[in-house]
């Protein structure tokens, strides 16, 4: 993609931390492909990969066996598929060891994946599949229909011509589709092409955002992203070749898939991948598994909570039936970000299970993690950048990145301890763009460091180190568990209702999910309607967790001065549903 000279130029500025520039590499492999082969070579027999299906069923694969099933996918991805380098490769799926596979195999070829989030509704799955200019798209057996609807539908907003083959992944052949696995089965455990390796450049992820205008932006991540994020992360938290991660987070995210997958991979570790987060199994994995570290998100550490509550009241055990807190002896903490973390949620469940929480934070646009609660804290320092601040700490830069809070007008003013402001990040997890949006990276990069919308202040301690805290977004996202919608997506589907003069989507507080969806609805005069109604039509054209799930009436929207609406200032309206889950049905 080209890039004007002032962007190109703030682009390059912003990959450089502490004076080394982005092309300075700090990581001592070629490309993924290496890492891979490294321990595969170097250590065939010890475990990667264990997955656990929808019913517990448990698989386990070697270095070896996962790198050979790698390379078989490869070879299908580029032999019968005709998949290249530079290639962009979708998926539509769920947690599971072939997605894994799927994943590392379009990186050795050097191609790029372009995860989709089923979460989102088909015309928003539609337009990322056509931006993507993905070549082809490999779908899990329960979502086949519905892939079939949004590549081939003609309905407004669908169809995705550029995607020139499905690929059905599980199930039973047969449909007319090839299948995945009856493709890779008998083909060679070796993958060869004439195409160049690829190197640390080579895109490796093209995973999209919400935007406050609504239209998502294509977050580029190329393989040096990856990796210097994920030896980040490994510095930061002592992790290494003899340890265990799990993975409970969708690996359509960047939190799963880097935090969980390419960490592991990259110490030569071990990951306990699960189809999905289980209160009831959570701690029994933690303990079988002898896992150290298992990164969640602050709607789950609510949901831990919630079955000790369970256990509590039957006589149980809080962590489970049979389970003892000296079982989790080798259990080291949890990692929790990429969602609104409440002080009364976090002292709670370390109170509950005595178990420490490191806090972080990071973006897309910064490959995941950039900070971190330092790990050598005494349990009462801990305690005090958790909860001393009105905020809990997201802890220091970690190794990749440098951060700063300059003013949120967008000036370039650095601001200094305690003053608020626009948290910005600048180094070598910073991401190569956005895809095909030179608007976004010209803003984004204003002056020569990525700003991250969030606001945000950060104080020192005594070593120097500033410790930075996130108020709140100055983009108006709504960021429910971790997943981040545009309200503007809503309000849409609210204003074809008839009788619906304004209807705003607000974020509001909520114990689950950090935050949840509301609706602040202005009737047009004479209108009749009904709550109710409203929230069973916005279910029919969005997904559970993106339409709203409360209604509030009003007759007056606060504004700024230029007539915009202030949506931030009708959060508090919503405060009686603070403590409330709410489920499908």
């Amino acid at each position: 993609m080209s890039l004007d000279e002032r962007t190109l130029a703030t682009l390059q500025a912003a990959h450089v931390v502490s004076g080394t520039p982005g092309d300075r590499y700090k990581v001592p492999f070629r490309n993924l492909r290496q890492v891979l082969s490294l321990h595969a070579k170097a250590s065939p027999e010890k475990t990667f990969l264990i997955y656990y299906d929808a019913d517990g069923q448990r698989e386990e694969l070697s270095y070896a066996e996962f790198n050979a099933r790698v390379h078989q996918t490869a070879h299908f991805l580029h032999h019968d598929l005709g998949v290249r380098r530079g290639d962009r490769v979708a998926t539509i799926g769920y947690n599971h060891s072939d997605l894994v596979i799927i994943y590392c195999a379009c990186w050795i070829i050097g191609a790029a994946v372009a995860p989709q989030n089923v979460a989102e509704d088909d015309r928003r799955i539609a337009f990322i599949l056509r931006n993507s200019e993905a070549v082809v798209c490999l779908v899990r057996v329960e979502y086949l229909e519905r892939a079939r609807h949004i590549i081939n539908g003609t309905d407004e907003g669908l169809g995705a011509p550029n995607i020139r083959q499905i690929v059905q992944v599980g199930g039973e052949p047969g449909g007319g589709l090839l299948h995945f696995h009856e493709a890779v089965k008998n083909l060679p455990n070796t993958y060869f092409s004439d195409d160049p390796e690829p190197t640390l450049e080579d895109e490796a992820l093209l995973v999209y955002t919400s935007g406050t205008t609504g239209a998502p932006k294509g977050v580029v991540l190329t393989q040096y992203n990856l990796l210097v994020d994920a030896q980040g992360i490994a510095q930061w938290q002592g992790i290494t070749g003899n340890q265990r991660l799990m993975c409970v987070l969708p690996i359509h995210h960047v939190n799963g898939i880097v935090v969980t997958l390419v960490t592991p991979l990259l110490v030569g570790g071990s990951v306990v991948l699960n189809r999905q987060f289980s209160s009831s199994h959570f701690w029994e994995r933690i303990v079988k598994e002898r896992v150290q570290i298992v990164s969640v998100v602050p709607t789950l550490l609510q949901f831990c909570l919630d079955y000790a509550d369970q256990m509590q009241a039957r006589g149980a055990p809080i962590w489970g039936e049979a389970l003892r807190q000296q079982d989790l002896h080798a259990f080291r903490h949890v990692v929790c970000g990429a969602g609104t973390l409440a002080m009364a949620l976090v002292k709670a469940f370390e109170d509950r299970f005595g178990v420490p929480v490191l806090h972080g934070y990071g973006l897309s646009e910064t490959t995941c993690y950039s900070c971190f609660l330092p790990i050598d804290l005494s349990w009462q320092e801990h305690q005090h950048w958790l909860l001393d601040y009105g905020y809990p700490s997201i802890g220091c830069p970690i190794e990749p990145n440098e951060m700063a809070i300059f003013s949120a007008d967008g000036s370039g003013q650095p601001l200094g301890p305690g003053q608020r402001g626009e948290i910005c990040i600048r180094g070598h997890n910073v991401m190569k763009y956005y895809y095909q949006r030179p608007d976004a990276n010209a803003e984004t990069f204003k002056f020569g460091w990525f700003r991250s919308g969030d606001e945000g202040f950060y104080e020192t301690d005594e070593r120097g180190r500033m410790y930075f805290f996130i108020t709140g977004r100055i983009k108006e996202l709504i960021n429910r568990g971790g997943v981040k919608f545009s309200p503007f997506d809503i309000e849409e589907v609210l204003l074809e209702i008839p009788g619906v003069r304004v209807g705003l989507a607000i974020a509001f507080r909520n114990d689950y999910y950090g935050e949840e969806v509301g609706a602040y609805v202005v009737p047009e005069e004479g209108a009749q309607l009904d709550a109710a109604q409203i929230i069973a039509y916005c279910r029919e054209r969005l997904t559970f967790e993106k339409a709203p799930k409360v209604v509030i009436f009003g007759t007056e929207i606060p504004v700024t001065t230029t007539g915009k609406y202030q949506r931030l200032r009708l959060q508090d309206r919503f405060s009686e549903w603070e403590h409330t889950q709410f489920r499908k049905g």
